[in-house]
């Protein structure tokens, strides 16, 4: 291939991949592959290398997320959507390759909100052994995101003071002693801080107090309705949650068709990169 061939396809690939979106590394202050290969391309340096790593990067998330899908779609009972896990292992792989540093725990907690509270609808994953830790298991969803208790959350809001969940990737951080009420009842249990890196779909979490702990109204037939918080039964959280502190990651999902498109981990503009390419 001729050097005017190979900018005319580079030049064709970052293009594709703007227009899919500038996400490609969000929350970075360092310009994504995408980005500084359209900057080396405008002045004039070597672009092909910029744009070949990221090829290969996207390559390779997605054969990571076609492995975690044969190894662990079929243990899955339920989903609500047929993107539900592919997204949240897209969305996994793809922070922690722009992230290796703060995700070193290979555990992954998936819960999907298209499902009512009555049925279990959480998974913990282990992402190193391709293997399932825990689940199916019940999981609160906030008492602003459904009107009742048993319905499937339709709303979901990343501002302070909703009480609705929020949707999209978390990194879990460090475990504390939780505490709260049920029933006008003081309780405790451990509580793992979350932060959210789907931009404006969750970022604000840990200012909410949006975080994952045992909660005595969820139970293993039904899951009642927290703040906000992935809530699971007390006794299950002492056993889980300190296997995602510092490093393992969280994926609330549901079928909502704006952020599954907006996204900004599901929308990465590396993979639009590596399809361009694939294709000339």
């Amino acid at each position: 291939m001729t050097r005017g061939k190979q900018l005319q396809h580079a030049l064709t690939a970052i293009t594709a991949a703007l227009l899919v979106g500038a996400y490609v590394a969000p929350g970075n202050a360092e310009p994504g592959p995408v980005m500084a290969a359209t900057t080396a391309l405008v002045r004039g340096d070597s672009v092909v290398p910029s744009v070949m790593t990221a090829v290969r990067a996207a390559r390779t998330r997605d054969a990571a997320t076609e492995a975690a899908l044969a190894a662990l779609a079929s243990e899955v009972r339920r989903t609500s959507h047929p993107r539900a896990l592919e997204d949240a292992f897209r969305g996994y792989f793809a922070y922690r390759a722009a992230h290796p540093e703060a995700t070193e725990n290979p555990y992954l907690y998936f819960v999907d909100y298209g499902l009512p509270s009555s049925t279990p609808r959480g998974y913990v994953f282990d992402m190193q052994r391709l293997a399932v830790v825990d689940g199916p298991f019940t999981v609160a969803h906030g008492r602003g995101s459904a009107a009742s208790a048993d319905g499937v959350p339709q709303r979901f809001s990343n501002r302070t003071g909703s009480a609705a969940t929020s949707l999209g990737l978390f990194v879990a951080q460090e475990l504390y002693a939780f505490r709260g009420k049920s029933a006008g009842q003081a309780y405790r249990s451990v509580g793992l801080r979350l932060k959210g890196v789907s931009g404006d779909w969750n970022d604000n979490a840990r200012a909410r107090g949006v975080v994952a702990h045992g909660a005595p109204y969820v139970t293993a037939a039904k899951a009642g309705r927290s703040e906000g918080c992935p809530a699971v039964e007390p006794g299950r959280a002492e056993r889980l949650l300190p296997k995602l502190a510092n490093g393992g990651m969280v994926f609330l999902f549901a079928p909502n068709e704006e952020w599954m498109a907006r996204d900004p981990w599901l929308a990465a503009a590396a993979a639009a990169v590596g399809e361009a390419i694939g294709t000339t």
